[in-house]
């Protein structure tokens, strides 16, 4: 035998994402550029990240072609814990206001 085959892929594959990740990340320096402010800075900004973090991961580390569950085992957890995180955001702000009605205590400024 001569040994194992690879499984090559197309360079220009590769390439399109580089160009890919180049326009993404020069969005990202408009909204610096044109001084974006507020939710939505924060929102186009975490956008662009994960998308070009989306990227990365499916093209350069090969996850595009690897089987639906392995992509489910590493995917979803993360997706997961932001969920959870966006669940205690959402009840801090009751928890807050709920301290401060019962126990008089000064609100945060």
């Amino acid at each position: 035998m001569s040994g194992t085959a690879h499984q090559q892929h197309p360079i220009g594959t590769y390439v399109k994402v580089w160009i890919l990740l180049f326009v993404l990340s020069f969005f990202s320096y408009l909204v610096d550029f044109f001084h974006v402010q507020g939710v939505l800075r924060w929102g186009l900004i975490l956008v662009l990240m994960m998308l070009k973090a989306g990227l990365i991961v499916a093209v350069f580390m090969h996850m595009k072609w690897e089987r639906l569950a392995l992509i489910f085992a590493i995917v979803l957890p993360p997706l997961a814990l932001l969920v959870l995180v966006a669940m205690m955001g959402a009840e801090s702000g009751y928890v807050h206001d709920n301290r401060v009605e019962h126990f008089a205590v000064a609100p945060l400024k």
